[in-house]
Formats: C-alpha cells, sequence, structure tokens
C-alpha cells in the first residue's frame, strides 16, 4: 500500500531504539514509535492510543454499521436524531471548516464518494452511472444543510449524507498526542497512513521523514523530499494515488470536487505542514484537501486557510513550494 508519507527515519541512531507498534485503522496502516521511557510504559500507552483509534473507527465509520451510518440512515429517511455530544462537535466544527474553505472540502458529499464506489475496502474499475451521477450532483449535498439543534441533528436535504474521511485520521493523531502526553510520553512519531504528527526528538535529534514521491516507479521508489518535525508540528498529504483506479489511460481518485460531483483534475499531490496546535493533527488532514481540489488556484486557498507551507505536485509532475515550506526541505534527486 502507497502512503502519502513514508516514514523514513532517516536521523542518525540515538542511544536507543524506538518502541514501535504498528496496526491497521482506518483503513490504513498505523505506526507508532516511542522513546525515553521503559518498554512497559510505551506499551501500556501505546495499547491506549490504538483502542481509541479503534473506538473512533467503529463509532463514525462511513459505510458499516456505526453511529455515523446510522445518522446518514435517519436524514436520507428524513427524520432527526440525537447525537453524542462528541458527534454533535465534530459536525459543528466541520460546518465551519468546509465553509472556511469555499465548500471545496465538504463531508456532506458522502453518497457522491459512494456512488464512484469508494465507500468499499475493494473498490471496482467502473464510472459511475452518469444519469444518476447528475441527478445527485443536481441535488447540491452539503454539509451546510445539517442543522443542529442541541445534540438533534436534521437535514434540509435528503441527499445528504455525512462521511469523515479527510477529517478523522487528523483527529486521531490530536487524541494520540493528548493520550501520550498524559501519560507521561513526550518523544514519540505517530503515522496514520501518511499523516505524521512529531512529540519531542528521537533520542535528542529531530524526527525525519520522507514525503513520499506521487508517481514513485518514475524515480525508482525514492521519496520526493524529506524535512525534520518539531515538537508538535503535523505533516499531512492529499494525494491521487491512494485510492484511485484508471479508465482509458485516465486516473479517477477519490478525492472529488463537491462543485462537479467528478474527482478533481489538476493536481497529483499537495503536503502541508502544520504548526503544533490542539488541532495540529485535524489541520494537516483536513486542509490539504481544500488545497487539492482547488487546482491553480492552490495558493489563493492556502492563504485563506492560513496554511503557510505547503508543497504540490500538479499534474504534470511539476513541484512546486511555497517558501516556508521550502525552506525545511532536503529534496532528493
Amino acid at each position: 500500500m502507497l502512503l502519502g508519507l513514508a516514514c523514513a527515519m532517516l536521523s542518525g541512531c540515538g542511544p536507543s531504539t524506538p518502541w514501535r507498534q504498528e496496526s491497521f485503522v482506518f483503513g490504513t496502516r498505523v505506526e507508532l514509535l516511542i522513546t525515553g521511557v521503559p518498554e512497559a510504559k510505551a506499551l501500556a500507552a501505546g495499547s491506549q492510543v490504538l483502542a481509541e483509534f479503534d473506538r473512533l473507527h467503529r463509532t463514525y465509520h462511513a459505510w458499516q454499521p456505526s453511529a455515523l451510518s446510522a445518522l446518514n440512515a435517519a436524514i436520507a429517511a428524513g427524520k432527526p436524531m440525537e447525537v453524542s455530544p462528541e458527534f454533535a462537535g465534530y459536525i459543528r466544527q466541520l460546518q465551519q471548516l468546509a465553509a472556511d474553505s469555499d465548500y471545496l472540502f465538504d463531508p456532506g458529499i458522502g453518497r457522491l464518494i459512494a456512488l464512484w464506489g469508494f465507500h468499499s475496502d475493494e473498490f471496482k474499475t467502473r464510472l459511475p452511472d452518469e444519469t444518476a451521477l447528475a441527478a445527485l450532483t443536481k441535488q447540491r449535498p452539503s454539509i451546510a444543510d445539517i442543522q443542529l439543534d442541541g445534540l438533534r441533528v436534521t437535514s434540509r436535504n435528503p441527499a445528504v449524507a455525512l462521511d469523515f474521511g479527510g477529517y478523522l485520521k487528523g483527529v486521531a493523531l490530536d487524541r494520540a498526542a493528548q493520550i501520550l502526553r498524559t501519560a507521561g510520553i513526550h518523544n514519540a512519531l505517530i503515522n496514520i497512513g501518511g499523516n505524521v504528527m512529531a512529540l519531542g526528538t528521537k533520542n535528542g535529534v529531530p524526527w525525519r521523514v520522507g514525503i513520499q514521491h506521487p508517481r514513485p516507479a518514475t524515480v525508482g521508489g525514492a521519496p520526493l523530499a524529506s524535512l525534520e518535525l518539531r515538537d508538535g508540528e503535523a505533516l499531512g498529504t492529499s494525494g491521487d494515488y491512494y485510492r484511485f483506479f484508471e479508465i482509458n489511460g485516465r486516473r479517477y481518485c477519490h478525492l472529488l470536487d463537491p462543485r462537479t460531483g467528478y474527482p478533481a483534475m489538476g493536481t497529483q499531490s499537495v503536503t502541508i505542514l502544520i504548526p503544533p496546535g490542539v488541532t495540529a493533527g485535524m489541520r494537516s488532514d483536513v486542509l490539504s484537501k481544500p488545497l487539492f481540489v482547488a487546482g491553480d488556484a492552490w495558493l489563493r486557498q492556502a492563504s485563506k486557510l492560513n496554511v503557510i507551507a505547503a508543497l504540490k505536485v500538479g499534474a504534470g509532475g511539476t513541484v512546486i513550494a511555497t517558501p516556508a515550506m521550502r525552506s525545511r526541505l532536503k529534496m532528493m534527486p
């Protein structure tokens, strides 16, 4: 499986090898590295982190039985539903993020994502029915159609279906950081399918991660670049190489443009670096999406969202980085 970011551990060896644990959650590989504490303490904290990942995954799964799929069923039936305080908080936060991004990132298009076949662990190489796609796009489903009255959720638009992909991995990064710090662990690297957050250092040496080239075969699998992550920083990538299929030489990825209902074109990948903060992980996950969808207007969207450090690989393979990102990168051959 190709990851948006490979934890390339390019730093020099420290006095001890990091404790490491891997799992498979959110439909991707999860990697946790911890240094500076006894193995038993790392194991206990790591188990808490993975348990929280599993809870989030099961609670907000878009197409398996979950609180999220139950809400989507209620919306489709035109019925209200009471949700948990956590769930309601996520909806409110996502509504604000969608509005801030001019709805280039819109978690209300779950039915469009399903129509393209991406609500499946093993999606098929086929285009959606054009009539069904046109009809659904015409209904313009959006998270803006969701109404919250306390914990009671309704929707003005029955075509809305929430999908927390592109958000939940970032939330999980922030939760992991909170769990680890509470447990007295201040040096760790958390990688959820290429969304990465660093805590502290690797035995006194900064954590270094590699940014995957979106077309690795063209460079023999070498990373596009690498950089050192500072304490609390988060790195996120959106790419057209993770969930996609090809027909007649054209690539269709899971990153849909809500305006058209079709996969966004014109971009291979976007990587952003987010400074430390309680929502750094979430922002690293979410904010790369509208930059990817924006195409040629990605820099304007980055400025609007206050994303200072960003790198884009265009459809033709051209690499562009903002000055703040360029100053942090070590470009690979």
